[in-house]
């Protein structure tokens, strides 16, 4: 079964049961409050950190943060927090 098949299953499934997305399909959830803080829940990891860039491993590919004094108030194995003035989120595929 490919992918994308799978993918389509997942989400009728989530559909028809009423179950939530990023819970049935391996998504993460990404909330931004304003510009200053970011959750991102069901993360793959840290790929790189500094005051200006952040990389997070994500099941779509990798999320990308810039910003100016960016700092990880959170890691759990589930969720991270990110603070700072936050410019910029990219998702690279």
């Amino acid at each position: 079964m490919s992918r994308e098949s799978k993918k389509k299953i997942e989400h009728l499934l989530a559909n028809y049961l009423e179950l939530p997305k990023d819970l049935v399909m391996d998504l993460p959830r990404i909330t931004l409050l304003g510009n200053i803080q970011l959750l991102i829940e069901n993360h793959r990891g840290i790929m790189e950190y500094t005051t200006e860039k952040i990389r997070i491993s994500i099941s779509l590919g990798e999320l990308v943060i810039a910003g100016e004094g960016l700092v990880l108030r959170n890691i759990f194995p589930d969720e991270i927090a990110v603070e700072g003035k936050i410019q910029t989120l990219i998702l690279q595929e």
